[in-house]
């Protein structure tokens, strides 16, 4: 049949990736040739393989941004956690967090749902295969991807579908990883897992497998982005502008919090993009302290708007932007119009400072921080990480600075966002400013691009 082989790794058939017109011309005459012609229906019409549609292609061409290679994409990020794998001298690793799954195999299933549901997973052997345990029915999500050598059901031991009898699946489960550290470890034990209860420990543990950091191997996998994953983070990024333009059209006196943020959701789901991680809008007294989530409060005239996107877009990659809005038809204040100065100038201060072979100390020693009056209530972090969603480095302002804290080095092709909120101790309002960042061999590239609010820039 065509896309398929008879290749075996254990026990299980190999899965080979999606060809378009698959499935040849004669006829089915068994259920494994009806399940081989309905998993290449199912994967023809996979939202990965039919793409984003025509208003995100439009607007990614105005832009001037060309498609990525996705294979070469997938390639790229396999090599970067097996050489993670090799160099902290792990047989392979175990992947629960779908962030991470999507990074291994560039497939989605129920993204937040099993984000709290244990019920899909992946091992990335080292030297070997990558099996996808997927859930129930849903072997043909990844047959696009190219890089999914082999599907399992996934034997999911969470309480909702264990009850009382969870010792006896978690077993099961731990059997089948064990066999597949046997057959592909090359007598190496050590795993890294990135997130499994204890049950799930010591279950491999009794099996003599040794679990390790899967967190560490990730985030050092995906700090380096490739040509392909910064075009498809360019294009997540044209695609939450174009939705935020759409959301600060809406911004009139009257509308509340929870119906200018739907917007937001609203654009991204539109052009292809996935999720929304936070709820993170508020206007007028409730921008001060930050990190109110939205409300029904109804926004006034002359209020300010601040809001964090944190939206996973298209490709799955995430466009961490912040922008602060005046709404209504008036002047700002001098005060709107100070605080957003001085959040204004702390991200370009801040954002000149990012080039390859800066420490992470030496950053945050020379970054420009909020005035006194308000600094009790600066942002958490003043640089982080960002790729398929929040990522590692987070640097901390200098004071915050503690023994425990990681140092580093910035590098070509990693990708920060630089972050300011101001608001006076006390005060009525604040500002929130967030940009994405690219380092490049000879400084930072800026990937975001909404301008800031002309008003209180001119204030």
């Amino acid at each position: 049949m065509t896309g398929r082989t008879s290749g075996t790794f254990g026990r299980h058939r190999k899965i080979m990736p999606f060809e378009p017109g698959g499935g040849g011309a004669s006829p089915p005459d068994s259920v494994e040739d009806l399940r081989a012609a309905a998993r290449d229906k199912a994967a023809a019409l996979n939202q990965h393989a039919l793409g984003y549609g025509e208003v995100a292609e439009r607007e990614w061409r105005e832009a001037g941004i060309p498609a990525p290679d996705l294979p070469a994409m997938r390639r790229f990020r396999l090599e970067r956690i097996r050489a993670e794998l090799k160099r902290r001298d792990y047989a392979g690793a175990l992947l629960y967090d779908p962030v991470n799954i999507r990074y291994a195999t560039d497939s989605t299933n129920m993204q937040l749902w099993v984000a709290h549901n244990p019920t899909r997973h992946c091992f990335v052997a080292t030297e070997g295969p990558v099996v996808l345990f997927d859930y129930f029915s849903c072997e043909h999500l990844s047959d696009h991807s190219g890089v999914v050598d082999e599907v399992r059901p996934a034997v999911s031991w969470m309480y909702l579908y264990s009850g009382e009898l969870t010792d006896m699946k978690v077993r099961r489960w731990a059997a089948g990883i064990a066999d597949l550290v046997r057959e592909h470890g090359g007598g190496n034990s050590r795993i890294a897992v990135d997130h499994l209860d204890h049950e799930g420990v010591e279950a491999l543990a009794r099996l003599g497998v040794t679990v390790g950091s899967g967190e560490a191997v990730m985030e050092n996998a995906r700090l380096i982005k490739s040509p392909d994953e910064l075009l498809c983070m360019r294009r997540s990024i044209v695609a939450c502008e174009a939705a935020m333009g759409e959301m600060e059209a809406a911004l009139k006196p009257g509308i509340s919090e929870n119906e200018l943020w739907a917007e937001l959701h609203r654009g991204n789901i539109a052009r292809g993009g996935e999720w929304i991680e936070t709820r993170l809008l508020a206007s007028g007294p409730r921008t001060n302290p930050w990190f109110q989530e939205c409300s029904s409060r109804v926004i006034e005239a002359g209020d300010l708007v601040a809001f964090d996107t944190d939206l996973i877009g298209p490709y799955g990659f995430c466009a961490d932007l912040s922008r602060t809005w005046l709404c209504g038809d008036g002047q700002p204040s001098n005060e709107q119009s100070d605080l957003y100065r001085i959040a204004a100038d702390q991200i370009a201060h801040n954002t000149e400072l990012m080039k390859p072979g800066v420490s992470f100390r030496d950053l945050v020693e020379r970054s420009q921080v909020p005035p006194p009056d308000c600094f009790p209530a600066r942002y958490g972090v003043l640089y982080h990480g960002v790729g398929l969603a929040d990522e590692y480095p987070t640097l901390p302002h200098a004071s915050d600075w503690t023994a425990d804290t990681p140092d580093g080095e910035l590098e070509p092709g990693m990708v920060l966002c630089v972050e300011s909120y101001i608001g006076r101790l006390g005060g009525h309002e604040g500002v929130k400013i967030e940009e994405q960042v690219l380092i490049t061999g000879s400084g930072n590239e800026k990937l975001s691009s909404y301008p800031l609010d002309a008003r209180l820039m001119a204030g």
